[in-house]
């Protein structure tokens, strides 16, 4: 293996391994926040136990995605220091400002919500949690304003082998800013929506002690985890429709669309031959990618050959194409994810609203093991966002293999990858345990030994 490719694979690693975290991070700091204000505004106990219930994780999960992101930066600088050079001046701004500023925000006010218990008034405190959660999302944002100029580069110029910034204002305007980020920002809302219910419903099974604090999260969780199912996948259809127009390749390597067609057929089902570029067996809807893509039956939607012909003119020789296979199905593994999520949600927010609580041993099983999906739905998101933008690092203006580092052999990256890989499976051994023992242990009756682990983290 060369060193592209090994720098490559560890950068996938530690990110996968990072986003693990984040989304639970973004969603779950804005649904204790809510679990607070209620109690605030109640006065209900029972709300009370609940925000110190789901703040203890949301704590662990926060401390676990902060240790595994670090690593994201310093990884610039090590493996990718022509693209830190080529980059640097655009790339570093919003990173800067997300550190000072968003996760400055956050990693304060989360030490004054763990220790202002009982010190602070209630109003107060609850404004803490919202700042926290505030914070957290707009650290999100910030990033995803960084890796959206990767996609689509905008207010720049080129100048002495340099993209340098042009107009900081064009960067925060950039149209995939705005299709992106709610995009995310849904996807963690139905993560810890998935989370609060999955694992209120095992608790449940169980007949734990508190079963009232249960019964109201599973009921938060799945109307928490519709509305973010739902939002997501409305936000991901404009944002494919979106990238239908700026990255043509990207979707064509999504349906395996070897052919412009108009209309265009989505493919339910392809076995292609990605090195003749052909079909050998599929099953395509006629006109239904028109309409994803143009919202009519109608309209071109580009192919695979068509585009490499065209970008071999304007970017010279080479080889356009991503990886198919890889495209194709991260693809469908984030949609199908999608809908069974959108299917178990949509059911127990029915169930919860005729009945209170789902009695259903097997949906309540299921929905604990649905945890799962909404992770499996974020990173096939994240590994086809990036996977489909090569062989671009910056879309058309810079390539994967021109951004590495130089000077690092292939003995280096083999040892940092197998290091970081084995740490990072520690880390995510520790996290597994540490949620399994305080989601396991339930609500103490004693709000002086319920707050005490949250202190300890």
């Amino acid at each position: 293996m060369d060193v592209v490719i090994l720098a490559r694979l560890q950068f996938a690693i530690t990110t996968v391994y990072h986003f693990f975290f984040v989304p639970l991070t973004l969603g779950l700091a804005v649904l204790v926040a809510i679990f607070e204000t209620i109690y605030v505004k109640t006065g209900d106990e029972t709300y009370k136990k609940m925000t110190k219930f789901w703040g203890k994780l949301f704590l662990i999960n926060f401390a676990m995605g902060v240790v595994t992101g670090i690593v994201q930066e310093f990884q610039f600088g090590m493996n990718w220091s022509e693209y830190s050079r080529f980059m640097g001046d655009i790339f570093g701004a919003p990173l800067a400002i997300e550190a000072l500023l968003a996760f400055y925000l956050e990693s304060v006010f989360i030490g004054i919500w763990i220790f202002g218990w009982d010190k602070i008034s209630k109003p107060l405190h609850a404004v803490v949690i919202w700042l926290v959660a505030i914070g957290s999302n707009i650290s999100a944002l910030w990033i995803l304003v960084a890796n959206s100029f990767m996609q689509k580069p905008v207010g720049y110029v080129l100048r002495n082998g340099r993209a340098e910034m042009d107009n900081f204002f064009a960067l925060l305007g950039n149209g995939h800013v705005w299709v992106q980020w709610p995009h995310v920002f849904f996807s963690a809302v139905a993560t810890a929506g998935f989370f609060v219910a999955g694992i209120s419903a095992w608790h449940l099974l169980r007949q734990s002690d508190q079963l009232e604090v249960f019964k109201r999260s599973f009921r938060i969780g799945v109307l928490y985890a519709t509305i973010g199912v739902v939002l997501s996948m409305l936000v991901g259809h404009s944002q494919a429709q979106y990238m239908t127009r700026i990255q043509p390749m990207k979707m064509a390597a999504a349906e395996a669309l070897w052919e412009t067609e108009d209309p265009a057929a989505m493919s339910l089902f392809t076995i292609g031959n990605e090195k003749e570029r052909r079909d050998v067996f599929a099953i395509r809807v006629p006109g239904l990618l028109s309409f994803l893509a143009f919202n009519r039956f109608s309209g071109e939607v580009r192919g695979i050959n068509d585009l490499q012909r065209e970008y071999q003119i304007t970017y010279g020789p080479g080889d356009y194409v991503p990886p198919v296979a890889i495209s194709y199905w991260t693809f469908r593994i984030m949609v199908g994810a999608g809908m069974a999520m959108f299917a178990l949600a949509a059911f127990g927010l029915w169930t919860a609203a005729r009945k209170g609580v789902p009695e259903n041993s097997l949906y309540l099983k299921l929905m604990f093991w649905a945890i799962a999906l909404p992770y499996i739905a974020n990173s096939a998101g994240w590994i086809f966002t990036e996977v489909g933008r090569q062989p671009w690092i910056v879309f058309g203006l810079q390539k994967t293999a021109d951004a590495v580092s130089t000077s690092v052999g292939v003995g280096e990256v083999m040892f940092s990858l197998i290091a970081f890989t084995l740490v990072y499976g520690v880390l995510m051994v520790a996290d597994v345990v540490l949620l399994r023992k305080f989601a396991g242990a339930g609500v103490p009756d004693d709000d002086a030994t319920a707050a005490a682990p949250v202190g300890a983290v």
